[in-house]
């Protein structure tokens, strides 16, 4: 029961940090989908002239965009001006939050002392992870809500929820991105490495998908990428849930490896951490040292033992 109160008195206090970010980023997604909402009718008005306009761009120019054949339907102009690009600005909070759920504390030397307190490590880890996934889905859902609302009033006429489709399959994305980032701060020496080393997961899926349409060779690669598996404007047209549960699946995986290494690993006072060098090259380059100052090596090391 102890445990339990720890996890609901960890939750309740970072899911009150993080509605500043919720409210920044959400309010200001569902602003731009708004925005761009308007335009719809304009382009409705134009498709003709706007096929013709299209068919001139260079084929590597719209691959980042997927199907911009279908660009005078509502899902395929969401997804060309909306949801194609939506991975990498969203991903950027994910990332960020995620690999700072647990380590930025620890790294201002904060950590051991919220420790000293009467909650586990248990009920720490997973109060910040409930948090994390609720701000992420609090975001989709202001999103959602700028653009289904003026959507459905407007030319575009499109329902609520099949433009909630769109934001199911791009949250799993975030979710995977944010708890990729959690496993890869317990695993990494500091939050910067772990950051780093997810965007560039992000950053290369993202272009590694858009050439994978332009060249088919590359698909067999791209399927490695996350990012294959987030469809979009296309989900207005139809979830591929298996993919959905996939994405799933794999973050809940990361997910306990990075609770398991949390309640192993030992926490800083402060401070970012370093790699751990192998033994065997801390007593080569100690034996290194020994010859090149002049004193004799140790008679094991000397005989080869």
């Amino acid at each position: 029961m102890m445990k339990l109160n720890g996890l609901r008195t960890v939750f309740r206090y970072r899911l009150r940090r993080l509605r500043g970010q919720i409210l920044g980023w959400g309010i200001a997604l569902a602003l731009l989908g708004l925005l761009l909402v308007q335009f719809y009718d304009t382009i409705a008005a134009q498709q003709d002239q706007l096929n013709e306009l299209i068919q001139n761009y260079p084929k590597e120019f719209i691959a980042f965009f997927g199907e911009i054949d279908d660009f005078s339907t509502p899902s395929g102009f969401l997804g060309i001006e909306f949801f194609s690009y939506m991975p990498l600005i969203v991903g950027v909070f994910s990332i960020l939050i995620g690999s700072g759920l647990l380590v930025s504390d620890e790294e201002s030397g904060r950590l051991d002392l919220i420790m000293a307190h009467p909650v586990s490590r248990t009920a720490l880890f997973w109060g910040r992870w409930f948090a994390f996934n609720l701000a992420t889905l609090a975001i989709m859902v202001i999103t959602w809500f700028g653009l289904a609302a003026p959507a459905a009033l407007g030319a575009m006429d499109v329902g609520w929820i099949e433009m909630a489709l769109p934001f199911v399959s791009l949250s799993a994305s975030l979710v995977f991105f944010g708890i990729l980032s959690v496993l890869l701060s317990m695993l990494l020496p500091s939050r910067r490495s772990a950051a780093m080393v997810a965007g560039l997961i992000l950053v290369a899926g993202y272009f590694l998908t858009a050439l994978a349409r332009i060249n088919t060779d590359l698909e067999p690669a791209a399927t490695l990428s996350p990012l294959y598996y987030y469809q979009g404007g296309e989900a207005m047209d139809g979830l591929n849930w298996s993919w959905i549960i996939g994405l799933l699946g794999a973050a809940a995986v990361f997910s306990v490896l990075g609770w398991w290494r949390f309640e192993r690993r030992d926490i800083r006072v402060g401070g970012e951490g370093a790699w751990r060098r192998p033994a065997l090259f801390s007593r080569v380059r100690m034996l290194r040292s020994r010859v090149e100052g002049g004193a004799p090596a140790p008679k094991g090391a000397a005989a080869g033992q």
